[in-house]
Parts: C-alpha cells; sequence; structure tokens
C-alpha cells in the first residue's frame, strides 16, 4: 500500500493545502461557537440580567409590575410578610383559661377595676356543642403570635395555658403596661343569643378613677380598634355585629378592668358569637381561625406602620 511519499510534488502540494484549509475552516467554526455561547451577539450572558430587567440586590427582594415590590419580599409594604414590625412589643391577651372552671373560688375573687370591683376572672362561654371560648381564644392567639413574630415583633402573651388559673383582669392590664407594648389586645368570643352574628371591636372609655386613668390611650386605642376592624372584616369576611355598635363593629365600655386599667393602647375583640350557629361553625374551623389570626395581625400592623 502506497503512503503518498511517491506521489507526483504537485499532487502533494495540494493535498498539503486541503489539510491546511480544512484546519482553518475547523478552527474558524469553533471560534464562532465559542464567541456565540459567550454573548458575542449583544444578549444576556449567563447569570446576568438584561437590561430593565429586575436584579437581585443585598437584600434578594423581587420587584412587580410597575417596580413595587412583589407580595411577600422583605420589601413589601402593607399586608405581607415582614411589613417591619422590628422593634414592637404586641401584647396578646386570651381571653379567660382553659383551666379556669377548675377554680371557681379562685377566680370569684374581687379586684379593683379603678370605677368598681369586679370578679378576678370568669370561665367564658362556649358553643353548644362544648367548645369552650378560653379554647378558641388561646388558639387565635397562638396563630396570631406567630404571623406578628413573622414580622419581627416581639409578642407577649398574658397566658400560654401554662397557669392553673387566670391571670386576673387587673394582672392582664399589668403585663402589657409592664411590657411597654406598642400594642394590646384582647381575645374573646361572645355569649349572646342565637341570630345575634358578627364581630365587635370594643374600646376603652374615658375613665379616671382609683388605679384608672385611659386618658391618654382614649385615641390611640380608638385608632387601633378601627385598623383592626377593617382588616378583620376584610380578611375573614365576617359583617360587623348586627347586636352591637349600631353596624360600625365598634363599642365603647368603661367596666372592663383590662381597659380600664391599661396604661398602653388596648382593645378587645369579640370574634363573633358562640351561641349562633352560623357564627360558631367559623369559630370553630381552623381555617376560618387562621384567617382571623391574619386579619389581627393585619390590623395591628396597619396600626403601628401608620
Amino acid at each position: 500500500m502506497s503512503n503518498g511519499s511517491s506521489l507526483p510534488p504537485h499532487r502533494r502540494l495540494r493535498g498539503t493545502l486541503l489539510v491546511v484549509l480544512a484546519a482553518v475552516v475547523v478552527a474558524g467554526l469553533g471560534g464562532w461557537l465559542v464567541w456565540h455561547s459567550s454573548g458575542g451577539d449583544g444578549g444576556p450572558r449567563t447569570g446576568q440580567p438584561a437590561p430593565g430587567d429586575p436584579a437581585e440586590g443585598a437584600s434578594g427582594s423581587a420587584t412587580g409590575p410597575g417596580g413595587s415590590h412583589a407580595p411577600g419580599g422583605k420589601g413589601s409594604k402593607g399586608h405581607g410578610p415582614r411589613a417591619g414590625l422590628k422593634g414592637k412589643v404586641v401584647v396578646l391577651d386570651p381571653g379567660h383559661n382553659p383551666h379556669n372552671f377548675e377554680h371557681g373560688r379562685e377566680i370569684a375573687r374581687q379586684v379593683d377595676i379603678g370605677n368598681a370591683r369586679k370578679e378576678c376572672d370568669t370561665t367564658g362561654t362556649s358553643t353548644n356543642d362544648g367548645y369552650a371560648e378560653a379554647s378558641f381564644t388561646l388558639d387565635v392567639a397562638r396563630r396570631a403570635r406567630t404571623l406578628l413574630q413573622e414580622q419581627g415583633a416581639k409578642v407577649v402573651l398574658t397566658q400560654d395555658g401554662d397557669r392553673p388559673y387566670g391571670p386576673c383582669v387587673d394582672e392582664r392590664a399589668e403585663i402589657g403596661n409592664k411590657a411597654h407594648a406598642d400594642a394590646a389586645l384582647s381575645l374573646h368570643a361572645d355569649g349572646s343569643g342565637a341570630g345575634n352574628r358578627g364581630f365587635h371591636v370594643i374600646l376603652p372609655a374615658r375613665v379616671t378613677a382609683g388605679p384608672a386613668d385611659t386618658a391618654a390611650i382614649v385615641g390611640p386605642s380608638r385608632q387601633l380598634g378601627e385598623r383592626l376592624a377593617g382588616r378583620f372584616r376584610a380578611v375573614t369576611g365576617s359583617a360587623a355585629s348586627n347586636y352591637i355598635g349600631g353596624g360600625t363593629g365598634l363599642d365603647k365600655r368603661s367596666d372592663l378592668g383590662g381597659l380600664n386599667l391599661s396604661t398602653v393602647p388596648k382593645v378587645f375583640l369579640e370574634c363573633g358569637n358562640m351561641r349562633d350557629p352560623k357564627d360558631a361553625a367559623q369559630l370553630t374551623d381552623a381555617d376560618w381561625r387562621q384567617k382571623a389570626a391574619r386579619g389581627i395581625t393585619e390590623g395591628i400592623t396597619d396600626f403601628l406602620t401608620h
């Protein structure tokens, strides 16, 4: 077999030129492929934003239409997570105590609420099927605590099912005062007659008697109550009470020690009527209770950030 060394000179030259030409074509094609894949056509390079695309900054937040922050991002405002409650203190007061019924004598003890004397605490109400108000309030308070903590707030509960009874109404107020709470909320559910439906927020009246002086908190407490009522209605879909507050969802009282003795903005929230079958169906539903916790969180957030 010939190895080509015996070919005439002009044929050997032609073969050499063909080999060189093929090498040039291969090298040129390879270079074009490398140039194209690296973005040489003016397109975006891998890992880099195209002009006008939102870039991940140090905070990692993404922007939505119109340049606004997408819901839930670290820079989001309004009602999304992490709306900026860092440094804020919120006191949640789950009404009553699941063990109060075991301590009738202790909770019947009279305490000073400023303009009167009242029982230390009561057992609260329940649905017709036996779901206790104290169980409801503790569940919603725990859910709201989680959501508020996610926003950066420090949350204090007056009781977490960890006490034999109580605390008494005067101590409930004192817990909020000592915590220097930016907002305090006492959670309840009503025990009115069937057909009476809806939620209402109880605001402190002007009381100046004995250890009670609500002069400084009446105004901010009303603002808290209005924000809370608005967001609670929007998130849960519940209507304002049809039997208290004239359709406003707001009521003012001077006979509640938890309000009379508070020195920080505080309101009560009656989330619904446990004795009405339709309201009871909501109050006993875990998904609705999560909505209630979110409405509470958004209402408190509105108050603390505006």
